[in-house]
């Protein structure tokens, strides 16, 4: 097994440096796994991602770096895969770091679940932590706020460079924020697919501690993405999208009550979000926050609903 791990990033680069330090740390198997490189593809990054990668190339010794004018993830996941030399390709993002074992994990759960079903048509599917812990992300514990129902996400997901391409990859209309890989999620599901989780490959996903000044740029992504969630229901007019999407009357009323009407909002909030903050608390203060990015998000949805329906 050759594995490509694909990797697009924009504007990462103190994180992305503890993200590829530790792709190049992995210990695994010689008999699973043959060999495996790093396809990074740099969307158009301006904090000099490239030129560093430059400097420190000896380091990076896994490493292929591509670039891209600033044409969003799903094309640069694209170019990654058309560039990788492996027969499997496992996607991450650039503000995630792994374990040790991280490749040998998906590499073992590929094989033992293709044993399973007497099937190749599979993927892996690991375990992704939060943390805003930048000093020490691995550090950080499991918690349930950390679990994930999706189907296909490539946070952290491994699968046969075959399938993608019978899908025919990413669908590079998803230009804003969101849904671009659950939606070939589901054009994978439809050619019978099975999701195998594998918990025992871990990516720890870093953010920033949360303060109320990304409180803007927090909204303008929940209206990205309910217009990326009406292209989605676009291509795929399923109830099972609708819920995804959050496109039903009861997330409206849901999350309507939840936010009472919109009156529980970053306004409203500012106060409690500051002095959860204060209190070092600022994971909690954000899932409060989710209580109006919610209701941003449904509104988003139907908006772009009714403009699609209007057009």
């Amino acid at each position: 097994m050759y594995i490509s791990v694909v990797i697009p990033t924009y504007n990462r680069k103190p994180i992305l440096e503890k993200c590829l330090k530790a792709l190049e740390k992995q210990e695994f198997d010689d008999a699973i796994i043959d060999n495996y490189e790093v396809v990074l593809v740099d969307d158009g990054s301006t904090d000099g991602t490239l030129e560093w990668l430059k400097e420190n190339e000896q380091v990076f010794s896994h490493v292929c770096c591509f670039s891209q004018d600033h044409l969003g993830p799903a094309a640069a996941r694209n170019l990654g895969v058309n560039k990788a030399k492996g027969d499997t390709i496992i996607f991450i993002d650039s503000d995630l770091v792994v374990t040790e074992t991280f490749l040998q994990c998906h590499a073992g759960a590929l094989i033992k679940g293709e044993k399973e079903l007497g099937s190749d048509r599979l993927f892996t599917y690991g375990a992704v932590i939060n943390t805003c812990n930048f000093d020490d992300p691995t550090s950080e514990p499991y918690k349930i706020t950390d679990f994930s129902a999706a189907y296909f996400a490539t946070g952290n997901v491994a699968i046969a460079r075959k399938w993608l391409e019978k899908v025919g990859l990413f669908d590079t209309s998803f230009q804003l924020y969101g849904w671009e890989d659950l939606e070939l999620g589901v054009r994978l599901k439809q050619l019978g697919l099975k999701l195998i989780k594998c918990p025992e490959a871990v990516g720890y996903h870093w953010h920033p501690p949360f303060n109320l000044a990304q409180i803007p740029n927090l909204i303008d992504k929940e209206i990205q993405r309910g217009r990326m969630g009406v292209l989605f229901y676009q291509k795929h007019p399923t109830f099972e999208v609708r819920l995804m999407i959050q496109m039903t009357l009861l997330h409206r009323i849901l999350w309507g009550i939840l936010s009472l009407g919109g009156r529980l909002n970053e306004r409203t909030l500012a106060p409690i979000l500051q002095w959860l903050i204060d209190q070092g608390k600022p994971q909690l203060a954000l899932e409060i926050a989710r209580i109006f990015l919610n209701w941003y998000n449904v509104k988003g949805v139907y908006s772009a609903y009714q403009e699609m329906v209007k057009n």
